[in-house]
């Protein structure tokens, strides 16, 4: 497997890419996926987990809003992860996360991840570089688990945009009042190390790799849901489930 280069993937859709015609075949997608959510519940033989990974302001928030909420709360479920509590703090980094992942016939959506101990923790230093090497094959093993023993498939995306847009968002959040509550001043301070994350982030990609990672050009809102949309529908389409019949 090539190695991935941040820096050679673009941010923006295919200029060749109609946007119109990407939002209703994105409609189509998403009608389905509502179908292929309910034989997922009612077949109850896999599990499906996406992790959403990517820089703040890259749009995490916006794809659980407008392509996961196309399917039946019941079976889908959004978890965050955030600085460990006391308690989570006492026991292994994966602790806390593998009482997250999703039982058969669910959808269980990671908004940031167990990869945060590997990014964040890096970029600040509070993970040292053996530390994240020996996490790293914790997380290959961990998700070799999930695939090989519970019927557990793993869609990962990395939202990429570009520092560029980035900006532009943070500050619209200081401007547009239906998104003031997003603001948070240390935002700003954290995409100062935009070259630091990213050179961690591809060694997360080219290492933590047993489950492979999609990049998600995000610049535009409408071509990242696309992308993702189409990501799930695939993979379920390609579990060939059936709706189990009467129970004798």
């Amino acid at each position: 497997m090539s190695k991935i280069s941040l820096q050679k993937i673009s941010t923006r859709a295919p200029k060749t890419l109609d946007k119109e015609q990407t939002r209703l075949k994105t409609a189509s997608i998403l009608r389905e996926l509502n179908e292929l959510q309910n034989l997922l519940y009612a077949e109850s033989k896999h599990s499906l987990l996406i992790v959403m990974q990517g820089m703040d302001a890259s749009g995490k928030d916006g794809v659980i809003r407008n392509v996961m909420t196309a399917m039946n709360p019941q079976g889908v479920t959004v978890k965050s992860f955030k600085v460990p509590t006391a308690e989570e703090a006492a026991h292994d980094f994966l602790w806390r996360v593998h009482a997250a992942v999703p039982a058969k016939g669910m959808i269980q959506v990671f908004n940031r991840s167990h990869y945060e101990d590997i990014l964040v923790t890096r970029v600040h230093k509070w993970c040292t570089d053996e530390m994240a090497k020996k996490r790293m094959q914790a997380i290959n093993a961990f998700e070799e688990l999930l695939v090989t023993h519970n019927q557990t498939h793993i869609l990962k995306f990395y939202l990429h945009i570009s520092p560029q847009e980035q900006q532009q968002r943070l500050n619209e959040r200081m401007q547009d009042r239906a998104k003031m509550w997003k603001y948070n001043e240390k935002d700003f301070e954290e995409a100062k190390l935009w070259k630091l994350y990213m050179k961690m982030y591809e060694e997360c990609f080219n290492k933590c790799n047993f489950v492979p990672w999609t990049i998600v050009p995000s610049d535009q809102n409408w071509y990242k849901e696309y992308v993702i949309a189409s990501a799930m529908h695939q993979l379920l389409l390609s579990l060939k489930m059936r709706y189990p019949g009467l129970k004798k």
